[in-house]
């Protein structure tokens, strides 16, 4: 129509749509931030949850911070979307960053071999593991 702008208010790309693309921009954030021991899942066969789990591990309540102050910001910047929630606190050992399909677990070492999502979820394919 003459002297109409069409204005999207939700821009659409592959990798604003696609969670796996998500999944796999935020571990690579994660590994520039020398997050360790990153798991990604595909949860998709297992659970209705979401489709990936993100499992990492920091080694300080002061970089879990960082890492997740870093995705956060990236990836709004970046794909235009934020988390629907941030849970827990980089002091309590464990934080989770809830993207909707994809979820992020940043864990101490301590909690992450407590909570165990690796055995509890052992169902789910592995996507890829950096050690």
């Amino acid at each position: 129509m003459e002297g109409q702008t069409l204005v999207q208010v939700h821009p659409t790309s592959n990798e604003q749509d696609d969670p796996l693309a998500l999944a796999h921009r935020i571990l690579e954030i994660f590994e520039e931030k020398q997050a360790e021991d990153l798991l990604l899942l595909d949860m998709r066969p297992v659970t209705l949850i979401a489709d990936y789990f993100l499992i990492s591990t920091t080694t300080s309540a002061r970089q879990s911070r960082a890492v997740i102050d870093e995705v956060a910001t990236r990836i709004k910047q970046e794909m235009g979307t934020h988390p629907l929630g941030i849970h827990g606190h980089p002091e309590s050992g464990w934080v989770i960053m809830d993207y909707g399909s994809v979820v992020v677990h940043v864990f101490d070492p301590e909690r992450r071999a407590y909570y165990d999502l690796e055995g509890l979820w052992a169902d789910a394919p592995v996507v890829v593991r950096v050690a």
